[in-house]
């Protein structure tokens, strides 16, 4: 469901981008390595490392596992499921494994944006239904409804016609009709469904948005959206300041248990904030 939803799919990626921000890599720990064990980790709640050691031990880099086809053994030990149906087996002191403590389990991460699911998935199923009601031509929600002894077989006709025609491509076309002699209300429209007045599309739409962002801790001036007030959201620079000291920087810590296990010579490291602004403010 990652891309079920504009904000959904875009915003682990954004945090991983704040978490590249913070990291200073090292020859233990590239950027590669950490971007996309970043992804993982906000995405899935977890991220995995192989420890590479040299022929005394020592551990001298991490390599990134993907988290979506890692798995933890009964007993001790991890296995990598491979495409093809094959698996790789790792012993449990081959993999680190850095995890979002779930209060139910300790064996696997949880994301913490699974309350915003429900969200999710009305936001996504507003935009099924609103794209197959204009894909499908089927917007003929009322009733023609003719009570005119002068309407002829022929017009009659004519008219289910033009109403047939009015779907696919092109529909939501105007109709003339003309009687002469037509008494008052010999033709009626009667409508019998309206998207846009029962279903609130737009409602829906926001309310579920807010959801998901609030269920991924997401402030809306990062998440990209518009703001609906003249005053805006505030200053961005703080809104980014305190947002990266109380969410980014606290995974930056659970990934500094790599460093307990890399020789000290080949640890990385963390910007401090004044670095981090310093950084983004020569950026703007």
């Amino acid at each position: 469901m990652l891309r079920a939803n504009a904000h959904h799919g875009a915003i682990p990626g954004f945090k991983r981008n704040l978490l590249l921000r913070e990291f200073i890599p090292s020859p233990g720990c590239s950027i590669q390595t950490m971007s996309r064990a970043g992804l993982d980790f906000n995405v899935f709640g977890e991220a995995y490392f192989r420890r590479n050691r040299n022929a005394f031990g020592q551990v001298l880099e991490m390599d990134h596992l993907p988290a979506i086809n890692m798995r933890v053994k009964v007993g001790g030990g991890f296995v990598m499921l491979l495409p093809d149906g094959k698996k790789v087996e790792f012993e449990e002191d081959e993999v680190e494994h850095v995890l979002n403590y779930d209060v139910e389990q300790d064996i696997y991460g949880v994301p913490d944006y699974l309350g915003g699911m429900q969200a999710l998935l009305l936001n996504e199923a507003a935009t099924l239904f609103r794209r197959r009601y204009y894909s499908n031509g089927a917007h003929a929600g009322y009733i023609f409804y003719t009570n005119d002894p002068n309407l002829s077989e022929d017009d009659e006709e004519k008219l289910k016609e033009q109403i047939s025609a009015s779907k696919g491509v092109g529909n939501f076309r105007s109709m003339f009709v003309n009687i002469p002699g037509g008494a008052e209300k010999a033709i009626q429209i009667i409508p019998v469904g309206d998207f846009q007045a029962k279903d609130e599309l737009e409602k829906v739409k926001n309310i579920t948005r807010n959801d998901v962002i609030a269920a991924w801790r997401m402030n809306p001036a990062l998440a990209g959206i518009i703001p609906e007030n003249s005053a805006g959201f505030g200053d961005i620079e703080k809104i980014d300041r305190v947002y990266t000291s109380n969410e980014i920087r606290p995974i930056c810590q659970l990934f500094n248990q790599l460093n307990d296990t890399l020789r000290d010579d080949r640890r990385f490291t963390w910007k401090t904030p004044k670095e981090t602004v310093d950084s983004t403010t020569s950026g703007a």
